[in-house]
């Protein structure tokens, strides 16, 4: 993964920032999306895509990026914002976000998928890039690490709805439980038409 970064490097990008977000997908929750700065040198063993490490190992590797990344940040965008503007349009405004943040500007940026931002700086999509680009999987371990804390501590306060397991994502058992018990001010209520009536949602 890391020659995959490696090629920009040799066409002159010294500084490359990978880009990626997690919970797209949830019922409930935000997304958010992290960028992350590695050295040139810097290479992370067992580094993949978040979806296809276990929770512990990308735990490990959270502590081995942040420790090791030249810069690292994150952004949260809130399921309000979400329904807003929509999941897209709330996902890049978290990356371009994650970027904003970085400490030391990078000479490109590397984007998960096929949707870019707006930005000063150059950006380059790569489709599947969390599965073949070192800086965007780092990115996408960092933010998926980063949501689902988030929505365990969520799920203190809302136990019935099984967010502790599966994250806000449209599981059986958390639609079996918004049909019984409601909508939470967590939810997306844009994400809940096809579960609830406009009238059980409290529509936008």
């Amino acid at each position: 993964m890391k020659s995959f970064d490696d090629k920009y490097r040799i066409k002159g990008y010294k500084i490359i920032a990978g880009v990626d977000e997690a919970g797209r997908g949830p019922l409930a929750g935000p997304v958010v999306a992290a960028a992350v700065i590695l050295d040139e040198k810097t290479c992370i063993k067992g580094i993949n895509d978040s979806k296809k490490l276990t929770a512990k190992m990308r735990d490990e590797l959270f502590e081995v990026i942040i420790n090791r990344a030249v810069s690292y940040s994150y952004s949260i965008v809130p399921h309000i914002i979400i329904d807003s503007i929509n999941i897209l349009q709330a996902s890049l405004l978290a990356m371009k976000n994650s970027v904003n943040g970085l400490t030391i500007e990078p000479g490109l940026v590397l984007i998960d998928g096929n949707k870019s931002f707006s930005s000063d700086i150059q950006t380059l999509t790569i489709v599947k890039g969390d599965s073949l680009s070192q800086s965007i999987a780092a990115a996408s371990i960092v933010a998926k690490v980063i949501r689902d804390e988030y929505m365990m501590e969520l799920s203190h306060s809302y136990y019935n709805y099984g967010w502790d397991h599966n994250k806000g994502y449209p599981t059986k058992m958390h639609i079996k439980a918004v049909k019984e018990y409601g909508v939470t001010p967590f939810h997306r209520k844009s994400f809940l038409k096809k579960i609830l009536s406009e009238e059980q949602i409290g529509f936008l």
